[in-house]
């Protein structure tokens, strides 16, 4: 037998194992494209579910040490997911003041609810020493 090899081909010796790129890019796009996925379905509102007006100009919000003011259409008011009367929200703008070193307040509006609530809401937040008033909406699809 001429060159008997013993079962190995191209007589080198064992063959070395090989990793493939491509298969490992695919892997790594995929999970990157699923955490991008699940990081934006943690961005929820930490108000009441209302009817966000549309704008055309807004802006990711950064919902982190941030309260959210909810005014429902009926007038109704909330301190992040929780329904309170106005003597409890003066009460709770002070604490939050006092307990904040940088306050922030996220105002999560309804589109129907009467602009004199909103007006009360963000006239109390400034008189509580709060300059960080941000109001919530949603981008207006373009036409």
């Amino acid at each position: 037998m001429a060159g008997g090899g013993g079962g190995n081909r191209g007589g080198g010796g064992p063959k070395k194992a090989r990793i493939e790129i491509i298969p490992l890019i695919d892997v790594i796009f995929f999970l990157l494209a699923t955490f991008v996925l699940f990081t934006l379905s943690l961005n929820k509102s930490g108000g009441f579910s209302v009817a966000l007006p549309a704008t055309q100009t807004s802006e990711p919000r950064d919902p982190g040490s941030s309260v959210t003011l909810s005014i429902r259409e009926d007038g109704t008011l909330g301190w992040d997911k929780e329904p309170i009367t106005l003597d409890q929200f003066l009460l709770r703008l002070q604490a939050y003041k006092q307990t904040q070193q940088d306050p922030k307040v996220l105002i999560n509006g309804d589109e129907n609810a009467l602009f004199a609530q909103v007006r009360y809401v963000v006239d109390e937040v400034r008189k509580a020493g709060i300059t960080k008033v941000l109001i919530e909406t949603r981008i207006r699809p373009a036409s």
